[in-house]
């Protein structure tokens, strides 16, 4: 088993129980890339120097700084600094080092997605919080509900969202960290200037049915990075001496537009379903569509010239 990245109590009232926490990602089949000079072939290093030593011989190389003698600085003043030590960071007063103290419990609804950050495994330290942890994970799964504390660790203090890991096997919690409100952009800036429209009850049924016929259970094993498949190709292709591959270029935008009930019926699979153009008896009768719910027409093949409809 990996080593954990935290280990301490979480604090329930009067209850208390240790655990450890593990980071449940992983980066997995990412291309890591070095800078190189074009010039040379040379891979390109970075190094810290004194900011002095630049600003009097820019045009020379100046001596790296040992990662030792490096600290934090914190500017206070214009070029006025005060240097904080590792050691005196590691001694800071903050209880949530050590101890989730759990102030309220949430329902699971409740937890907006736009609040969650990172997932993190939850396990009991030994055999000896094996109860107590049991108990809490299950009321937390036949409540329904999240628990919410504090932790500190990476240089801050997080709000964490612990909840019964989902399955019918499982054993374990989930743990959170969750964003500050603070740190989220206020959503009506973005949303105010959206046009308010009126919705046409039978286009909103079709939408429902089209939502359901496509609707299945979630399964992440069939989605894959495909900006991580091109990548690895391309490179590939370098590697090997071969044709380097190259998007294609972008369909041309199509003209023709359609009625929204049209373009709902064809997607529902209703073929036989003329759109609204074909059915008109003369330009007179032909009903007006409406503004702002048309979408893009299948335009016909560049090689096969479109086809009427025999008429019966």
């Amino acid at each position: 088993m990996p080593r954990p990245y935290w280990s301490g109590q979480i604090q329930i009232s009067l209850v208390s129980f240790t655990v450890k926490l593990f980071v449940a990602t992983e980066s997995k089949g990412e291309l890591h890339f070095h800078q190189i000079s074009r010039k040379t072939g040379e891979r390109v290093r970075h190094q810290k120097v004194l900011a002095s030593a630049i600003e009097a011989t820019p045009e020379q190389a100046s001596a790296p700084v040992e990662k030792n003698d490096i600290v934090k600085g914190f500017e206070y003043s214009k070029g006025q600094y005060v240097t904080i030590e590792p050691e005196e960071m590691e001694h800071l007063r903050v209880p949530s080092k050590h101890t989730v103290e759990i102030t309220q419990f949430v329902a699971l609804d409740e937890l907006a997605p736009e609040y969650l950050e990172k997932p993190y495994f939850v396990v009991p330290e030994n055999d000896l919080q094996a109860e107590a942890f049991a108990v809490v994970r299950r009321a937390l799964e036949k409540t329904n509900k999240a628990a919410l504390g504090k932790i500190a660790f990476g240089g801050r203090e997080h709000v964490l969202a612990i909840t019964a890991a989902p399955g019918d096997e499982s054993r374990g919690m989930m743990a959170y960290t969750m964003r500050y409100q603070e740190e989220l952009r206020s959503p009506a800036e973005y949303f105010r200037d959206i046009k308010k429209v009126e919705i046409n009850e039978d286009s909103l049924d079709l939408a429902e049915t089209l939502i359901k016929k496509k609707a299945a259970k979630f399964d992440p094993s069939k989605f894959v990075d495909g900006y991580e498949v091109a990548l690895r190709e391309l490179v590939e292709a370098k590697v090997n001496h071969a044709p380097v591959p190259k998007d294609e270029p972008a369909a041309p935008k199509r003209s023709n537009v359609v009625n929204l009930m049209d373009a709902l019926r064809k997607s529902l699979g209703d073929r036989d379903a003329a759109p609204e153009e074909t059915k008109k008896k003369s330009p007179k009768s032909a009903p007006a569509a409406k503004k702002g719910i048309a979408l893009v027409k299948d335009a016909p093949p560049a090689h096969k010239p479109a086809t009427k409809r025999k008429s019966a």
